[in-house]
């Protein structure tokens, strides 16, 4: 996908993005755009921001500054964000999927994923779990409809919680290090549902550590470090030929970690 032949504005708009948690700052003056079926992926060493940037997104922090435009709504204006009311609308367009799965420990898979259609956007039960059995079979756990998230493994639980985001039809994907918490011979199968994703023309914005995933998958690289975009641009030239020493710093010790 090239932002530079797509059509109408960014899906996501940042502009001098700033957050801090006491004297510390996190983020400290992001700009950024996303286009529509674009893949953008985030990369850099651990407490560069990487998640409060990813998190400010979807205003489960809020920043001091800058402004957020998403799906066509302001989320954030210099530190004023939108009402209780018009964030649970616009979290409907916007999917989130963390690290920790989150899933509801009470309720099977397919109830964790007809969840947020019945109580958001009010599907009938049949309609909302019709949708349900589709969402699991499209990431390959239909026989898993009725398992418990205790009984299932951890790629498993990731997987369904990618089907609770879809249920809700967003028009942007959020991912937040989906695979951090995984075994390594789970991490494959995730991936995977992700790339189904990628295919089928998602916007997704991707926090990970998975260099291959970023290398295949992304149309634009973001590495960031100190709270800041250090460099950006397409894989081949972000893994290939960084214009910055931080990244290849940053890489160098990544990739000899693989």
């Amino acid at each position: 996908m090239n932002p530079m032949t797509a059509e109408g504005p960014p899906i996501l708009r940042i502009r001098g993005l700033r957050k801090s948690f006491g004297d510390h700052v996190v983020l400290d003056g992001i700009d950024f755009d996303v286009w529509p079926s674009q893949v953008v992926v985030v990369i850099g060493p651990s407490g560069s921001g990487k998640s409060t940037f990813l998190r400010c997104c979807n205003a489960l922090e809020q920043p001091e500054g800058g402004r957020i435009e998403i799906c066509g709504r302001t989320l954030v204006d210099d530190g004023r964000m939108l009402g209780e009311a018009e964030l649970n609308a616009l979290r409907q367009d916007v999917g989130m999927v963390f690290q920790s799965f989150n899933l509801f420990p009470h309720l099977s898979a397919l109830h964790n994923v007809t969840l947020g259609p019945r109580k958001l956007r009010g599907l009938a039960r049949a309609d909302a779990e019709a949708r349900a059995r589709a969402l699991l079979d499209k990431v390959g756990l239909s026989h898993k409809a009725d398992a418990m998230p205790a009984s299932l493994s951890g790629g498993q639980k990731q997987r369904v919680a990618i089907a609770r985001a879809l249920a809700m039809e967003p028009r942007v994907m959020l991912f937040d290090e989906p695979t951090s918490a995984l075994d390594p011979e789970l991490v494959g199968e995730v991936l995977q549902v992700m790339k189904l994703l990628v295919s089928e023309g998602m916007t997704m914005v991707v926090v990970t550590h998975e260099m291959e995933f970023a290398r295949e998958v992304a149309d634009v690289v973001i590495v960031m470090d100190g709270g800041g975009i250090v460099e950006s641009g397409p894989p081949a030239t972000i893994f290939r030929n960084p214009t910055q020493e931080r990244t290849r710093g940053f890489l160098q010790a990544v990739l000899m970690r693989a």
